[in-house]
């Protein structure tokens, strides 16, 4: 049975725009791919520029594209490093990364990713979850930069996540489905909301 955190979009509108790519997340080690996960972002960060009106002559609407544009790559980057650092050696399912425009009555930009993680992986990853749905952004915040600063291996940190909703006022949602064949496997999808 699926399992729904946040603010999680269970259907995205019909008829709208998106881009959605897919990735052999084990066909290269995980250092080998940040350099792509980094041009993937940027490159969805261009595309989402095309989306959105603007006047040349107006200084002020280039800025707000160019913020629009930084807030996207980011975003993008810190959710395409999770999905590819937590992926599972599963080679049968690729990792799914998506951009969608819902405007209803302003723009909304949905950026997902969709990866399988272990058993052992998904029980973290929704510990995570519930700590950060029910605590205070910030805090929560300090408080794993000093359990990093005390553990400087830890590769569960949840800043990226945490930075999204402080300096990005993002809305995040996640979905966990089973995998009827493989009984250890969950396929995690992760939404994030940003209203330009």
């Amino acid at each position: 049975m699926s399992e729904i955190f946040g603010d999680y979009l269970p259907d995205l509108p019909p008829g709208h725009d998106y881009l959605d790519l897919g990735f052999s997340a084990n066909s290269r080690p995980i250092k080998n791919r940040w350099r792509n996960n980094l041009l993937s972002a940027y490159f969805v960060a261009d595309y989402l520029a095309t989306f959105l009106p603007i006047d040349d002559n107006d200084p002020a609407a280039k800025r707000r594209q160019q913020d629009y544009k930084a807030s996207v790559s980011y975003v993008a980057n810190e959710l395409l490093e999770n999905t590819m650092k937590f992926h599972s050696p599963s080679d049968e399912y690729p990792v799914r990364f998506g951009i969608h425009f819902i405007e209803d009555p302003e723009t909304i930009i949905v950026l997902m990713s969709r990866n399988t993680v272990t058993l052992e992986a998904s029980d973290r990853f929704k510990a995570f979850i519930k700590e950060l749905l029910s605590s205070d952004p910030q805090e929560l915040y300090l408080k794993h930069l000093e359990e990093n600063a005390k553990d400087e291996n830890s590769h569960d940190s949840g800043l990226g996540f945490l930075t999204m909703i402080i300096d990005y006022s993002a809305k995040l949602g996640w979905k966990f489905d089973p995998i009827p064949d493989h009984p250890q496997l969950f396929l995690a999808t992760t939404l994030v909301q940003l209203v330009l």
